[in-house]
């Protein structure tokens, strides 16, 4: 289906400013994924690659919704050879003037937060993430996942439950 639109894919300035506009928030979104920042990294870039391969035949207003698709396609082709996990890099612990156990309590509280966020099935995560993360809104979830609103809704409520009932106190 060629475009008959004036403005291109193919065009040089209409791909960089699709991909500068996207490309953050599509990483953000295959690494919550893939807990993996290279597996990020090669996702996002193979599904801009595709979208160049095959700007004739996506319009700019669909391209953002197209690397979306082929990103998270990419992403499952993976998750169908090796099960993959999020990672949380450890962050180095700053000199505060906290006390001890105030800061053996935060790392044992961290700990328990990050074995319940792995214990949460991948769609349940990656919305908990995108959301309270990177401040996504649930319809822009949606698009991203190609499901409704409410299913969103429904994720991020069961997210929600679990995680409270594995940490007590949050």
């Amino acid at each position: 289906m060629e475009t008959n639109n004036k403005e291109n894919v193919c065009e040089e300035m209409v791909f960089t400013s699709i991909f500068k506009a996207n490309s953050t928030t599509v990483f953000n979104y295959i690494y919550y994924k893939f807990g993996n920042e290279e597996k990020a990294h090669d996702a996002v870039q193979e599904a801009f690659v595709k979208l160049w391969e095959n700007c004739g035949k996506v319009s700019p207003e669909k391209a953002r919704s197209f690397v979306y698709t082929v990103a998270n396609n990419l992403y499952l082709n993976v998750i169908k050879a090796e099960k993959v996990r999020l990672k949380y890099a450890d962050k180095s612990l700053k000199t505060t003037h906290e006390s001890p156990e105030y800061l053996m309590e935060q790392k044992q509280f961290q700990e328990k937060l990050e074995r319940a966020l792995d214990q949460l099935p991948e769609n349940q995560r990656t919305v908990f993430l995108l959301n309270r993360i990177d401040g996504k809104k649930y319809a822009e979830i949606a698009e991203m996942e190609g499901v409704s609103v409410k299913a969103i809704e429904k994720r991020m409520h069961l997210a929600l439950k679990t995680l409270r009932d594995q940490i007590h106190g949050i």
